[in-house]
């Protein structure tokens, strides 16, 4: 019986981007072989579907990482009528936590202001602020109610569990790994997010817009692409314990590529005393390695 030449065809195709795909995998594992981390990594490339995965399966801590996570919660909750981005909300002094990274705070030392909840949502997305993450929080009730609200995505290899307070506490190292995904499921919730089955065309484009202004991480995922590169991320950081050890170095989000398609990336780079020049650089090197591969692939 003779195969179609479609079917000859198909097979050849799907073999030879399995061949490419792997071939940026073994790039990405030689880099991070003899680091002093664990590093997990996963890529999704719209245009091919292609999928890189390394660690995949392993529960990473995300730090600020789960802002994406919060920002998605509030902002369904905005689709379903129950905050408008332009409704004001009132910060009191005590909603400033001290010691947590804070612009807002920064911006309104003594509370007692009103702000859109637009503004808090970019606080906590474009500056990673832990006051206004914490705030937000509370108005959705908990780290539970967003935990819960990720699960009913589908996306069950993640867990939420703790505020920015309490994990930036003093001598509360180890509950950074309260709060963990998977690398997988982080692909898997940034495709949903890009494909826009999570939220409503408005709440997506803004949280897309808000993203593409975060200011940290200006050396991870951004470093070593060609200037104008547009990324749209999210990072998270740990502190650094006395063996010298950091818990997290993170970036992840989306990267534009030069025929204005898009790449899905997460690179967490975990219980790490590579130092946090060296760790950023790591994120850095991987995301060049994913947009040449992918900007030149055919």
């Amino acid at each position: 019986m003779r195969i179609p030449l479609l079917v000859v065809g198909l097979l050849f195709m799907f073999s030879s981007l399995h061949a490419q795909v792997k071939s940026l995998q073994n790039q990405i594992e030689q880099l991070i072989q003899p680091k002093k981390a664990t590093v997990g990594v996963s890529i999704y490339d719209f245009a091919s579907k292609q999928t890189l995965l390394i660690h995949g399966d392993k529960h990473l801590p995300m730090q600020s990482v789960y802002k994406f996570h919060v920002a998605l919660a509030v902002l369904k909750e905005v689709d379903k009528g129950r905050f408008k981005l332009e409704q004001k909300l009132h910060v009191k002094k005590s909603d400033l936590v001290p010691g947590l990274h804070s612009p807002m705070g920064e911006d309104h030392p003594n509370g007692e202001v009103d702000l859109p909840l637009s503004e808090i949502i970019r606080y906590m997305v474009s500056e990673s602020d832990g006051s206004a993450c914490d705030y937000l929080f509370r108005l959705l009730g908990g780290p539970t109610q967003v935990n819960a609200f990720i699960h009913q995505l589908g996306i069950k290899e993640v867990a939420i569990r703790e505020t920015e307070e309490t994990m930036q506490a003093k001598g509360n190292w180890d509950v950074q790994y309260t709060n963990w995904t998977t690398p997988a499921a982080m692909l898997d919730l940034l495709k949903l997010f890009y494909q826009q089955k999570i939220l409503s065309k408005r709440s997506h484009d803004f949280l897309w817009k808000v993203m593409t202004e975060t200011v940290t991480g200006e050396n991870r995922l951004k470093k070593l692409l060609p200037t104008g590169t547009l990324v749209i991320h999210k990072t998270g950081t740990s502190g650094t314990n006395k063996e010298g050890m950091m818990g997290a170095v993170n970036d992840v989000g989306f990267i534009a590529l030069p025929n204005g398609k898009h790449i899905a990336i997460s690179v967490f780079v975990t219980n790490t005393s590579e130092g946090i020049e060296k760790n950023e650089q790591i994120i850095a090197d991987i995301a060049k390695l994913a947009y040449d591969h992918f900007a030149r692939a055919k």
